[in-house]
């Protein structure tokens, strides 16, 4: 089921009647006062929508904006820019196996995750970051307070669409919110967006592993030869993860990084970063450099259930975090944490 708010049923009164918002916000307080306490304030407002004939669930024709999409929405059409992708996992369940990827795309509105599951793996195959996407026929979910795109088996993806052009703000987040900034104390294995400030205290080597060099999927070892699951026999290309521990003076937590966001962390090129797996030693230099450095790191994080800990996987890595930047915030924490003082 669709869950308007207030706010989306206000915006929607006002693009289909021109109404203002306090002429909006007026009546629905009348209704509220009418009603006695019977209805919610978006109770309220669906009613007010009803009686300007305004269909607050009707949806647009055409693609949506990212920053429109609401959790119990079918049959979604969305165009965006590829600005991540995530490596496709294999899982298994008591219900079964299966696969699941996903990768990020964005408009000039919001970021949105799109999450492809089994054979719809397939369809992202070869994507990589400033790809334009067409998606059809997905559906809408909330996660972690975020709103996410699925694809079922009807589902659709065009590649670079002939004339489609997409623009992307810089400074957008998924959902179009901000990621919330928490203590590595305060961290929950729920938390799909946060920022943490830290030092790191340990590095370790990358691991490598083979993927395809056609659609960067991984490529496993049968037989002798390494085969890829939709290009079957293959050269391997080489992809990589590292791992380092943070400490931002309330606990300390291990950092995960993909290869992109390895590179950030590194700030090496990547054809630099793939020597180190046949020249190990050479790596032990930039451990030491990276020891005592300040990182701002954005993420998830997830439960490694092998050893029954929380760790945070990287989406964004600042290795130069703005000082003055972080004395207002800090000050400005400071400064709320007076006022409630009693």
């Amino acid at each position: 089921m669709i869950k308007l708010s207030y706010e989306q049923i206000a915006e929607k009164i006002k693009e289909k009647t021109g109404i203002s918002d306090e002429e909006i916000e007026k009546r629905v307080n009348e209704k509220l006062e009418q009603l006695a306490g019977l209805v919610s304030k978006d109770g309220a407002a669906h009613i007010v929508a009803n009686e300007l004939n305004v269909n607050a669930f009707e949806a647009a024709a055409g693609p949506m904006k990212l920053n429109k999409l609401m959790p119990g929405m079918r049959n979604v059409e969305v165009v965006g820019k590829v600005r991540q992708v995530w490596e496709i996992r294999e899982f298994s369940t008591a219900k079964g196996s299966g696969k699941v990827g996903s990768f990020l795309i964005g408009d000039d509105t919001a970021l949105a995750r799109i999450t492809c599951w089994h054979g719809q793996t397939d369809k992202m195959s070869g994507l990589k970051p400033d790809d334009v996407v067409k998606i059809v026929n997905s559906y809408a979910r909330e996660n972690n307070g975020r709103v996410e795109l699925h694809l079922n088996d009807n589902s659709e993806i065009e590649v670079n669409p002939a004339g489609v052009t997409v623009e992307v703000a810089d400074n957008l987040q998924q959902g179009g919110m901000e990621a919330k900034r928490k203590k590595i104390s305060e961290l929950d294995e729920n938390d799909n967006s946060v920022e943490i400030l830290g030092t790191i205290v340990q590095a370790f080597e990358p691991r490598f592993f083979e993927v395809c060099p056609q659609c960067g999927k991984r490529a496993r070892q049968r037989e002798g030869v390494f085969a890829c699951e939709q290009h079957n026999e293959v050269t391997p290309d080489y992809s990589y993860v590292m791992n380092v521990i943070m400490d931002d003076g309330s606990e300390t937590i291990r950092a995960i990084f993909f290869r992109d966001q390895a590179d950030q962390l590194l700030n090496k090129p990547r054809e630099e970063v793939l020597q180190y797996r046949e020249f190990k030693d050479k790596f032990d230099s930039v451990k030491l450099d990276l020891l005592g450095q300040m990182m701002k790191l954005t993420g998830r994080v997830t439960r490694n259930s092998m050893f029954d800990r929380i760790e945070i996987v990287a989406r964004k890595v600042d290795m130069n975090p703005d000082p003055q930047e972080e004395r207002d915030r800090l000050n400005k924490e400071l400064g709320n944490e007076a006022s409630t003082q009693p």
